[in-house]
Order: C-alpha cells, then sequence, then structure tokens
C-alpha cells in the first residue's frame, strides 16, 4: 500500500511542475510580448518626413484639378512616409492665372497611399485639393479648411485652429512624430494627419 501511495504522491508532484512550467513560459512570453509592443505601438502611429532624391520623384510638378493642370509649388511640400512605407504627399499649389473660383477655393493638394484622417476626416488612398479660409490677420478664429476631390466635390472640412505660439510662419510646414498625429502648419493654422 506504502507503494502506491508514493506512486499517487509522484504523479502530484509531476502535475505540480508542470503547472509552474506553463505558467512560468506564460510569464516570459508575456514579458517579451511588453517589450516588444509599444515599439510596434509608436511605430505604426506616426510618420516621419521623406527629403533627397525620394522627395524629389514624388512630388509632382503639376497638380490635376477639375479640368485644369495646376503647378505645384515644390518649396512648399512635403513627403511624409508611415512605418509600413505608405507615402502622403502634401503641397502647396499656385491657382494665379486660374479663374477666381479655383483660386479662391484651393490652395494646396494631398496624395495619399494609405487610408489616413484629415483633421478627423477619413482619406481614402487617391488625390485632393484642399482649401483654407483665412479669417482677418487680427483675428484668434479658427479657420474653415475643406478636402476636395479632384472632381471639386467637397469631402471632408474642419476647422484649422490657430497657433499663435509658431513665431516665424511658413506657408506650408509639416510637424512629424514616432507616436501620435503629424502636424500640417499653413502658416499658423494647423491641422492634424493620422
Amino acid at each position: 500500500m506504502a507503494s502506491g501511495h508514493h506512486i499517487i504522491s509522484m504523479r502530484y508532484l509531476g502535475r505540480t511542475h508542470v503547472k509552474k512550467t506553463v505558467v512560468m513560459i506564460g510569464f516570459i512570453g508575456m514579458v517579451c510580448l511588453l517589450t516588444v509592443w509599444p515599439k510596434a505601438a509608436r511605430a505604426q502611429g506616426g510618420f516621419e518626413s521623406v527629403t533627397g532624391d525620394a522627395f524629389n520623384r514624388a512630388v509632382p510638378a503639376d497638380f490635376y484639378l477639375e479640368g485644369n493642370r495646376i503647378p505645384v509649388e515644390k518649396r512648399n511640400a512635403a513627403l511624409l512616409k508611415d512605418a509600413k512605407g505608405g507615402r502622403v504627399v502634401l503641397g502647396l499649389i499656385d491657382t494665379t492665372g486660374y479663374s477666381s473660383q479655383i483660386q479662391q477655393k484651393y490652395i494646396g493638394m494631398l496624395i495619399t497611399e494609405i487610408k489616413i484622417s484629415v483633421c478627423g476626416n477619413a482619406m481614402g488612398v487617391g488625390s485632393y485639393g484642399f482649401g483654407l479660409e483665412r479669417p482677418a490677420a487680427t483675428s484668434n478664429a479658427d479657420a474653415p479648411f475643406r478636402i476636395y476631390n479632384q472632381a471639386g466635390e467637397k469631402v471632408g472640412e474642419c476647422a484649422a485652429k490657430k497657433d499663435d505660439s509658431v513665431k516665424q510662419p511658413k506657408p506650408l510646414e509639416v510637424a512629424t512624430a514616432k507616436a501620435g498625429p503629424a502636424k500640417l502648419y499653413l502658416g499658423k493654422y494647423v491641422i492634424e494627419l493620422k
């Protein structure tokens, strides 16, 4: 009878050892996941600016809107890349010499290879024109920002917030972050890109 009791306790000890091993493996796996996961999450959420040859190849000389080929101001353009390599091109366009309707409606263009959010508006892969209706220079009001498809139909809008902390505003500038949204500055007005 003693030998039977010994067999039962060995089986019980074997199960306890297996349970401890499984718990330990699970714990080690969780620690590994937690050390890798934040880096992956940061990489997915942000953009980085691209310059050099890649920028020169990506930014078009002209942009097509409502049947018009409008020059792109390369000096006021930006190329962004997400963690997976998807690109977004932003730039101001020169509407001088075009109809007053085109001049009042558009100031820039956006081409995206990925789905993005522009100030809360979901944008699919494609190309878009955008406009900004600036209030008087002395006003602290937000500026209406509108996004249009290439046929000129409005597909999104929001209020671009005025950022008075910008001391030397540029016509177009993009601030990127490894985590969180990129910020498109049009002078002192800011729009988030995610």
